[in-house]
């Protein structure tokens, strides 16, 4: 009896050791209470500790408190009751094994069997919050889920179960590691050379319009000239003459005509619309049709 007390006592000092002795109050520790009481091979009492303490309790002394009530379990040969608590050790932390330091081989023996059942469990349920958290775009977390569970995985309780879920997992982290990244700085524009400036273009020569003052050309010859008549309501107002200036081109034809002196506001757009179907024979130098400008004095019938 000595004996197992002396092992069981060792254990739960190693397992209490980051509780702290006292709570601020004074009062003390229930977690450390529950301990002496377990030293003292007082189970009963020490379980019924543990089954006091509020069960919102955080994460660390959750697992404590589990691995506490599984000792007392244990010890009084409660071994069903006990699974339960070393399962709820094993959910909130997978990867926890007793040392043979830390614990006989009956204990280690029934945490071995524990995590052998729900292992496979566990890290299927990890799996589908890994890749819930990788759905929302939650890379970062989707990616530590991912690895935290290849950690598993490999345990070597799996004994190599799962591996397609492995496989799956192992791809995700690269995923997880890519989406996560931040992307890379752009790169700044090399700065373009500038541009060399266009050749100026060269605007087509326009061909010279020859006159009548100009040496050498002869003069176009008038082959269709009709002046139409002054319309009699505007007769009175319209003057005798005014000046018309044609250009004349290669072919004979007027290409552009304007009044210079008008005849009457009504009746110049008559005159203009009659001299664009004038026809001339071209004027020449040396031989070959130009363009010509030309300036008509127009005189009218009033009657």
């Amino acid at each position: 009896m000595q004996t197992r007390i002396l092992v069981t006592a060792s254990l739960v000092v190693a397992l209490a050791a980051p509780a702290s002795a006292q709570l601020r109050d004074g009062r003390e520790n229930p977690l450390t209470a529950a301990r002496d009481l377990y030293a003292s091979a007082r189970y009963d009492e020490a379980l019924a500790v543990l089954n006091g303490l509020p069960s919102d309790a955080v994460a660390s002394d959750r697992k404590s408190i589990e691995q506490y009530r599984s000792l007392c379990l244990l010890a009084l040969g409660r071994g069903a009751e006990a699974e339960n608590a070393i399962a709820a050790v094993v959910s909130a932390d997978p990867l926890f094994m007793p040392g043979e330091a830390d614990a006989s081989p009956r204990v280690r023996q029934a945490f071995s069997d524990v995590r052998q059942r729900l292992l496979p469990q566990i890290a299927t349920t990890r799996y589908a919050a890994a890749k819930a958290a990788y759905d929302r775009k939650d890379y970062s977390l989707a990616e530590t889920q991912f690895r935290n569970l290849l950690a598993l995985l490999d345990d070597p309780q799996m004994n190599g179960r799962l591996s397609d879920l492995r496989t799956l997992a192992s791809g995700f982290v690269d995923l997880s590691a890519a989406a996560a990244a931040p992307p890379p700085e752009p790169k700044k524009p090399e700065p373009t050379p500038p541009a060399a400036p266009a050749p100026a273009s060269v605007a087509p020569k326009e061909p010279h319009v020859w006159n009548a003052d100009e040496p050498g050309v002869t003069l176009p010859v008038a082959l269709r000239q009709d002046i139409p008549r002054v319309p009699t309501p505007i007769a009175a107002q319209a003057r005798q003459r005014g000046l018309l200036e044609v250009v004349i081109d290669e072919q004979g034809r007027v290409t552009n005509l304007a009044m210079r002196l008008s005849i009457h506001p009504m009746y110049d757009p008559q005159l203009l619309a009659a001299a664009r179907e004038w026809r001339y024979k071209p004027a020449t130098v040396d031989g070959v049709p130009v363009k010509f400008r030309k300036v008509i004095q127009i005189t009218v019938d009033k009657r």
